[in-house]
């Protein structure tokens, strides 16, 4: 479509792509190299501009234009990037009128601030130090769904926001599937004898762990061109734009695992960023489908690739020799075997895959319950250690292992965390027909080559930015919408074989 108005919608949505960029630097500086004295002032500026893009989406210029595209769109392709971007836009257009500008504003700034306030009550374990900022956000969430009721459940609002089309009795259905066979897996693998891993908790000089991580990430596919990497509290991806992807990770020098999976997770997520097609280029489809789809690319890459055999054949000889004294007398078998050592652990992000959706459904169960005021912000830490004593069988010990682990409520990321095991299982998806498509795919990966792997991803992926919702995509990827089976039959397939 090449009409005026087409092009005017384009130039409207560009300028809210500009500041939406904008805010990412915000947000990312904020987490990365802001002072800790800045909290106050960087909440300002970033609830300005949040305030004036919520605006501008909402504006009736933009309004008029879409409807007069709207008006347009009889005999083009539904799938075209134009009708998409049309249809998108409308959704997120229809989603920001019944938010007030005023709450955009607010929640940006408490958010920007409570985030600040999460990495210091983390710091020194106290969550009184964060409780009334979480309160706040609580309120804020709860005012948010407000805007959209009717809904069939007071969690559905935060859960379109980063799965769009979902509702939350079918995430629920899902996981009540997952749930009962990872139950019965983890049971099955505690009367086998435990893996040895006590070598991964040696110390490891932070600068070779470093170094490392950047090989792999580069041999993934990384641009280096195009993003960069550096140091967080809490590792995480954010894009400034198709040009610009930036990467954090966290190196801990006692724990191998943890730089360096997460770095090949947050890989996983750039990728995605950096592979969107060209012509989608400042407007609302440069961005992945949903967030479960995001976590399917940076859960495949951890996990499907980073943890499999045929990836540590070609890689444990050079990490080898990178820590000669840590792991020269130990087999690559006994590595392998113990970076999928299954342990219920106090930390989500360094836990298990057999472990860790159970991690994610603790945490939905506990939002819907702050949400429906069944559960007081005040009550968290005692509660969160009940409920983690009750899903795995572990209970922590202080508040930075325990209710303060995440980042995600402190940024009023509510309705996020589901997306993570949605991500599992959506990647299994995929990876059933990615080995079906490319049969040698275990061989090609134990010589280092991805470029096949990420071409995959690329075409059948990536290109299409947020063109369609997730049941849409993978559905046209696999044939299906979002199947357990998969996914379960790989942790079965995979863990029976590592505790043989």
């Amino acid at each position: 479509m090449d009409s005026p108005t087409f092009n005017q919608l384009k130039t409207l949505l560009g300028e809210v792509y500009d500041l939406n960029g904008a805010l990412s630097v915000l947000g990312w500086d904020q987490q990365t190299y802001m002072p800790p004295g800045g909290s106050e002032e960087r909440g300002a500026a970033m609830a300005t501009i949040s305030r004036i893009m919520h605006l501008k989406i909402t504006s009736d210029e933009l309004q008029k234009c879409l409807m007069d595209c709207e008006s347009q769109l009889s005999g083009l392709d539904p799938d075209s990037d134009e009708a998409r971007l049309v249809k998108v836009t409308r959704r997120e257009v229809n989603r920001r009128i019944r938010i007030p500008a005023d709450w955009v504003a607010e929640f940006a700034e408490a958010t920007s601030i409570g985030q600040e306030k999460w990495e210091e009550a983390k710091g020194t374990s106290n969550f009184l130090r964060f409780q009334p900022y979480l309160e706040r956000i609580m309120e804020l969430r709860r005012e948010y769904a407000s805007f959209f009721q009717p809904y069939d459940h007071i969690y559905d609002p935060m859960l379109d926001e980063f799965e769009p089309g979902l509702k939350t009795a079918d995430v629920q259905q899902i996981f009540s599937v997952l749930r009962d066979k990872q139950v019965q897996l983890i049971h099955e693998l505690k009367s086998r004898p435990q893996v040895e891993s006590a070598f991964l908790r040696q110390f490891f000089p932070e600068n070779s762990q470093w170094d490392f991580g950047v090989d792999v990430i580069t041999n993934m596919g990384f641009d280096w061109n195009r993003g960069r990497q550096d140091n967080s509290a809490h590792p995480f991806t954010t894009t400034f734009g198709m040009g610009d992807v930036r990467i954090t990770t966290r190196v801990i020098p006692d724990n191998l695992g943890s730089a360096l999976f997460s770095t090949i997770h947050e890989g996983g997520h750039a990728l995605y960023e950096q592979g969107f097609s060209p012509s989608l280029l400042r407007t609302p489809l440069a961005t992945g489908a949903s967030m479960a789809v995001h976590e399917s690319q940076s859960r495949m890459w951890e996990n499907l690739v980073g943890r499999s055999k045929s990836f540590w054949s070609f890689y444990y000889p050079k990490l080898q020799q990178l820590f000669p004294t840590q792991l020269g007398n130990v087999s690559m078998e006994m590595f392998y075997k113990g970076i999928n050592r299954v342990e219920p652990s106090l930390i989500r992000t360094e836990s298990d895959e057999a472990t860790y959706n159970l991690h994610i459904m603790l945490r939905l169960e506990i939002e819907i319950a702050l949400l429906e005021r069944n559960v007081d912000v005040r009550d968290l830490p005692d509660l969160w250690r009940t409920r983690m004593q009750e899903y795995l069988g572990v209970s922590p010990h202080d508040d930075a292992h325990g209710v303060l682990q995440d980042i995600h409520w402190a940024g009023g990321l509510i309705g996020y965390f589901p997306t993570y095991a949605l991500g599992n299982v959506i990647s299994a998806q995929f990876w059933e027909k990615i080995k079906k498509d490319i049969p040698d795919l275990d061989e090609q990966i134990a010589h280092g080559q991805f470029r096949n792997l990420l071409e995959w991803l690329r075409g059948k992926i990536h290109v299409h930015g947020a063109k369609f919702e997730t049941q849409e995509l993978v559905q046209k990827v696999t044939g299906s919408k979002i199947d357990p089976g998969p996914y379960l039959t790989y942790l079965n397939t995979k863990f029976r074989e590592v505790y043989s």
